[in-house]
């Protein structure tokens, strides 16, 4: 957020901060939300890269065009794992998925 909209809207009386700090995360908390959310990001960007739908992708994982909207969206229900082996599926290098978790 840019100086100036932050000083706007704290003259106005708004309090203006993280997540975490409003979700009160731990430090752990929310290196796990920024990690799926990485994940997440890698996973749509590559499938693009790839020029393959999320239903093509769908296909190549054996589940459904719904689940790897969510899996993109980085929902709740996705787990690490999951994402882990559809970016997998798709061709990144254990490398790559190194470098995405340092």
């Amino acid at each position: 957020m840019n100086t100036a909209k932050r000083k706007r809207l704290e003259s106005k009386g708004w309090k203006v901060g993280t997540a975490e700090e409003f979700l009160s995360f731990s430090p752990e908390e929310s290196a796990y939300v920024e990690l799926k959310l990485a994940l997440s990001k890698t996973l749509q960007e590559t499938r693009r890269e790839k020029k393959m739908t999320q239903e093509q992708l769908a296909r190549l994982l054996k589940s459904s065009q719904s689940r790897v909207a969510k899996m993109e969206l980085s929902d709740p229900s996705v787990s690490l794992d999951l994402l882990v082996r559809s970016l997998l599926a798709l061709g990144t290098s254990r490398k790559n998925l190194v470098r995405m978790l340092a």
